[in-house]
């Protein structure tokens, strides 16, 4: 007994050992349609079951779930056919058909695994949808080479029985198509050869046959009737031959699939579209969807269940309503997609907030974990953070992911970033699942302090009030905290002060020197407004130039700075001020100061502050006696000076240039104007409100004999000084008026020789006794033009040699040539007795109609060059006249400049 227990044993180790070593699986085939009875294999003998084993312990087959085609014999464990297999029954399309049985031993209780594997035989001929096939193509309009797609056969075997090839029966008008490719499979298409003719043929009956690649084959075959239409000749054409549509399995009824569109060319009927909807594959399921026939619209009519079938083919054909109807067709390829039911999970095991901006790339910010409870493809899970920057994922093992810092931090920019980490897995349609994070950002002061503006203009108006605010300075700085608390300050550093118009940094020239900025103005720290420290002078200070600096409360500090430009605006607090006579000492120095002086002096006196002049009777109007002059310390409009004539008013002899200040005569001067007139002249400037000066100006009226005589000692003072300085230098057109001037002096002096020989001779000859006498005449005076020529003009002689501007030493005085008078006692004030200045010399009158005669040449000569000199000197005063016009208009136009303040200084 013993012995036999051991055997035992021995044989269920044995079993055990072969059965691990087979992999713990039998495998068998078996081709279907095999008889009953049929032995698939010797299951017991497979197992390691001796004889009789089998049925002692009762080995059994159990097939869950389904009916099976097989069964164990008792006696002899052999795997026998027990009823009719069919591949296409059991698996469909499936390949290969494997059947998984489990089978039972007892004693003890054993569960073995059996697989069964059915082949496939060539059972089954192809088998068309249909026994016959209608087709309407128009005659004529469709061309050859249309192709019509045709509805393939099915075949149920598998491998090579199913591989089909078609033929179709002999015609000249058509012939076969078939396509394979890998996004619709099969596609076969009768292809139009020649163009129909519905009058000769009107119904082409053609056979279509399908050929299996079995042995021996099987085939099957279909009928196409092909009908030729008349008139429309545009077919719907839809945007795509294919469609591919994806669908998940858990979609619900009437879930939209897709909505299809053709397009017909025609009008009217013919291009009234209809859809239908018909399954090639799989062939019972006609009834999943459903198409609109007028919209296109597919829908989902049952369910979808991913594993019976994982895709279908549809063939939609939109016809119109033409007479006949042309149709165009596409297929639409639905792949049924996997439901994954499972999304990932994301928790967050650290984190590590706020971060500060200056923070280093790679700090760690949180700890992640991450799991998905699908396995496969859904389980494998993808994370990313969004927005991708500046952080980013690092998988530190398995399922575990570090939040790092990718991107350097600005506070400043973004403060706070909400993170969201996004975990996708691999199903079809992938799950996502996300976990939001706050991360703030710390301040480090790391920005200085920015003004809006690198430099600010500032106007302010002379005399305002101390303390009165200029302007408001602000200062951005984008820290938070004490790192953006900013203050103000006035930086000495920066300092400039112009006056009179001078750069900014320069040294005043009204005796302030050099001054801190600090004293003009204040910065409050907190605010930043300006203030003044004390009131503005324009004539003092124009411009002031300084800078602001923003210091922020950061460790370290850090500051900005701004420059500031204080444009001090001018207010009429100047009244005009009278200048001196031209040429005075008091306004100008050296030989040149000198010159003016005596032309100034002798054309004009002062008692207590009045201007002299004089004037000659008989004078034209419109001659120049006196010249005005005076100086605003204002600018712009404030210093722009007008003159007028206060005294006396209405017609009177004299009147005023409106901006000139010439004082000349309005009409030509009578004895009814009295031995002197007073003018009483007011020079006002063009401020609001206008401020004025008067000035008071005597004009003597004298014989002609007694001006010229007034103008000769002018010019004889005038030209002692210019023999004085005759060490100052000449411009061009000075050298070039002087040269000319002696030119004239050489020839008039020549002639001069040349007639007095003459008279002399004739005097000896004919009148021995007679003597002459003279006196010194009327003086004429000469002057160089600015033009460089010559002319005399008893209008302009003095506007010209006592003018404005720079002492010329080109002055010259003539009188006639005559021997010096006998000493004889000078009268001051009164006019020359006309018998003092010529004697009888004898009753020979022809030697005082030669004498006059050879004087003739000398004063035509002299006479010519001063007009000249006139009609130049008209045009220089003219255009003078025009400039100071233009200049006035323009400070009119831009409030003020400094050619017109220059000119009202003149």
């Amino acid at each position: 007994m013993g012995e036999r227990c051991c055997a035992a044993v021995v044989r269920v180790l044995v079993l055990q050992a072969a059965w691990a070593l087979s992999g713990g699986q039998v495998r068998y085939s078996v081709p279907e349609e095999a008889k009953a009875g049929t032995v698939v294999g010797r299951l017991a003998q497979d197992l390691g079951l001796e004889a009789g084993e089998a049925e002692a312990r009762r080995l059994r087959l159990v097939a869950p779930g389904r009916r099976a085609s097989v069964e164990v014999s008792g006696a002899s464990g052999a795997l026998l056919v027990s009823s009719r297999l069919d591949r296409e029954e059991l698996c469909g399309k499936s390949a290969p058909c494997a059947l998984r049985l489990e089978v039972l031993l007892e004693r003890p209780l054993r569960v073995f695994h059996v697989q069964l594997e059915v082949t496939d035989i060539n059972d089954n001929a192809p088998v068309f949808p249909a026994a016959r096939k209608n087709l309407s193509i128009a005659e004529l309009s469709t061309m050859p080479g249309s192709r019509f797609p045709l509805e393939g056969a099915s075949d149920a075997d598998i491998g090579a029985n199913a591989q089909l090839t078609y033929t179709l029966s002999p015609s000249e008008h058509f012939s076969l198509d078939l396509q394979k490719n890998d996004m619709d499979g099969e596609s076969l298409f009768l292809v139009l050869r020649k163009s129909l003719d519905r009058e000769t043929i009107p119904v082409h009956r053609l056979v279509l046959t399908a050929i299996d690649g079995g042995r021996p084959s099987l085939t099957g075959t279909m009928e196409l009737v092909i009908l030729v239409l008349d008139a429309n000749d545009n077919a719907p054409q839809f945007n795509q031959s294919v469609y591919k549509v994806q669908l998940p399995e858990n979609a619900e009824h009437g879930t939209l699939v897709i909505k299809l569109n053709a397009t017909d060319l025609d009008e009217g009927s013919n291009s009234n579209i209809s859809y239908s909807l018909e399954t090639l594959f799989p062939q019972d399921g006609k009834g999943v969807f459903g198409i609109d026939r007028k919209s296109g619209e597919i829908r989902l009519r049952t369910n979808l269940d991913f594993e019976e079938v994982s895709q279908y083919r549809l063939q939609v054909d939109a016809t119109d309503q033409g007479n006949p109807p042309l149709s165009g067709h596409c297929k639409v390829v639905l792949e049924v997609l996997d439901v994954n039911d499972n999304a990932p999970e994301v928790w967050v095991t650290s984190l590590s907030v706020p971060v500060p901006e200056d923070a280093s790339l790679g700090t760690v910010v949180a700890l992640l974990s991450v799991s998905d409870r699908d396995s496969g493809e859904n389980g494998r899970v993808r994370c990313w953070v969004w927005p991708a920057s500046p952080f980013g994922l690092e998988a530190t093992f398995a399922g575990s992911y570090s939040l790092v810092l990718r991107e350097a931090l600005d506070r400043e920019r973004v403060s706070e970033y909400e993170v969201e980490v996004r975990a996708e897995d691999g199903g079809a349609p992938a799950l996502r699942a996300s976990r939001g994070l706050r991360v703030p950002v710390s301040d480090v002061n790391d920005n200085a302090p920015s003004f809006a503006q690198a430099v600010y203009t500032v106007l302010a108006r002379e005399n305002n009030a101390a303390g009165a605010e200029l302007a408001r300075l602000w200062a951005r700085d984008p820290d938070e905290a004490a790192n953006g608390r900013v203050s103000y300050s006035v930086w000495d550093g920066g300092v400039g002060v112009g006056g009179g118009g001078g750069a900014a940094g320069s040294s005043s020239s009204f005796g302030g020197g050099w001054r801190p900025a600090s004293s003009y103005v204040s910065v409050d720290a907190e605010s930043g407004r300006l203030w003044a420290l004390q009131p503005l002078d324009y004539e003092e200070l124009q411009v002031l130039q300084f800078e602001v600096r923003a210091v922020d409360a950061g460790e370290p500090p850090l500051s900005g700075n701004a420059t500031v430009q204080l444009f001090v605006l001018d207010e009429n607090d100047n009244a005009p001020a009278l200048l001196p006579p031209a040429g005075s000492a008091a306004e100008a120095g050296g030989v040149a100061a000198a010159a003016e002086a005596a032309v100034a002096l002798a054309g004009a006196g002062s008692e207590s502050g009045t201007l002299w002049a004089w004037a000659a009777w008989g004078a034209p109007a419109g001659q120049v006696v006196a010249k005005i002059r005076a100086v605003d310390a204002d600018s712009g409009y404030n210093a722009w000076l007008r003159y007028e004539l206060w005294e006396p008013r209405g017609k009177g002899p004299f009147r005023v240039g409106l901006y000139s200040g010439e004082v000349s005569t309005a009409r030509a001067l009578d004895e009814a104007d009295g031995p002197r007139q007073r003018l009483l002249i007011v020079v006002r400037d063009h401020g609001e409100p206008a401020r004025s000066a008067t000035a008071t100006l005597s004009v003597s009226l004298l014989e002609a004999a007694e001006a010229a005589l007034a103008a000769g000692s002018s010019s004889s003072s005038l030209a002692a000084v210019s023999r004085s300085a005759a060490g100052v230098e000449l411009g061009a057109g000075a050298a070039s008026a002087a040269t000319n001037v002696w030119l004239v002096v050489a020839i008039c002096a020549v002639s001069s020789l040349f007639l007095l020989a003459v008279v002399l001779y004739g005097a000896s000859r004919w009148a021995p006794r007679a003597a002459v006498l003279s006196a010194p005449g009327p003086t004429t005076l000469v002057c160089a033009s600015e033009v460089g020529s010559w002319s005399y003009s008893q209008r302009h002689s003095r506007s010209l040699c006592v003018a404005d501007g720079a002492a010329k030493s080109d002055l010259m005085v003539f009188s006639p040539n005559f021997p010096p008078p006998p000493p004889a006692p000078a009268a001051k004030d009164t006019q020359p007795d006309p018998s003092s200045l010529l004697d009888t010399v004898s009753a020979n009158t022809l030697l005082n109609l030669t004498s006059s005669l050879l004087l003739l040449p000398f004063c035509f000569c002299a006479l010519s060059t001063c007009r000249q000199l006139e009609r130049r000197c008209e045009a220089c005063e003219a255009a003078e006249q025009r400039t100071v016009s233009l200049q006035a208009q323009e400070r009119v136009r831009v409030g003020g400049s400094a050619p017109v303040r220059r000119r009202a200084r003149l």
